[in-house]
């Protein structure tokens, strides 16, 4: 996934009201950008974070920056936007680059109760059911954790893959790391703990859970390898 628009880079000021962000470009222009994340962030929000951003001259829209992208120490990256991983596993599963996901794919088909899967992937008339989701909360070493906040819509997202296996489909939940440096994913149940034993129990139901790490540069965003998943569910003090 490549960004419409060459990115630039800005400081920090602040982010507040969640989707909106106060930042100083480097000729000294300060602007609002649009922030497209709504959860926590933390560790990415930093006032005086180094970040890049997306400009527009669509007349549609009221702001013409776009936060894209945090640098992070030693050279890494994260990607804020949490609209980009869908389209980055969209990209991945039509050129057939996703493991064990090879097969025609539709994006956004109604299931479950008043909701939309990600995708669903078909191959000889069997269909796979994809969720994806956004992972850059790092607190511990190179672990990635999801979710950085409380996140009712997801453990209804696990109810509802579990009950595609127990009609007898496949459904996979797929976490995209948009930082470059972790190497391995965890549930935060520290955090949520009604998403945790939401997605303890879709996995015994037979949910499959996979990771996918991010090539992240200010040209775009691609997937790379995959990440184990490990179990954290250890207290935190």
């Amino acid at each position: 996934m490549r960004f419409a628009t060459p990115l630039v880079p800005a400081t920090l000021i602040r982010r507040y009201k969640r989707f909106l962000s106060d930042v100083v470009l480097d000729d000294g222009t300060q602007v609002t950008a649009h922030c497209p994340n709504p959860g926590a962030m933390t560790g990415l929000a930093a006032p005086g974070t180094r970040i890049w951003v997306e400009p527009n001259d669509d007349p549609k829209k009221k702001l013409k920056y776009s936060w894209r992208l945090t640098e992070l120490p030693d050279g890494h990256m994260a990607g804020i936007d949490t609209g980009v991983p869908n389209r980055v596993v969209g990209e991945a599963l039509r050129a057939g680059q996703v493991p064990g996901l090879v097969g025609d794919v539709r994006a956004e088909v109604a299931y479950g109760t008043n909701s939309r899967v990600d995708f669903v992937v078909t191959r000889d008339e069997a269909s796979t059911y994809v969720e994806v989701k956004n992972c850059h909360l790092r607190r511990t070493g190179t672990l990635a954790e999801f979710p950085d906040c409380v996140t009712v819509r997801g453990a209804k997202h696990m109810d509802e893959l579990a009950e595609m296996v127990r009609r007898g489909h496949r459904a996979v939940l797929v976490f995209v790391v948009q930082r470059t440096d972790c190497t391995s994913v965890s549930v935060a149940g520290d955090i949520d703990p009604g998403y945790a034993r939401a997605f303890d129990a879709a996995r015994a139901a037979g949910v499959e859970i996979m990771a996918l790490s991010s090539r992240i540069t200010v040209a775009g965003v691609e997937a790379g390898p995959p990440l184990p998943v490990v179990d954290n569910s250890g207290a935190r003090p």
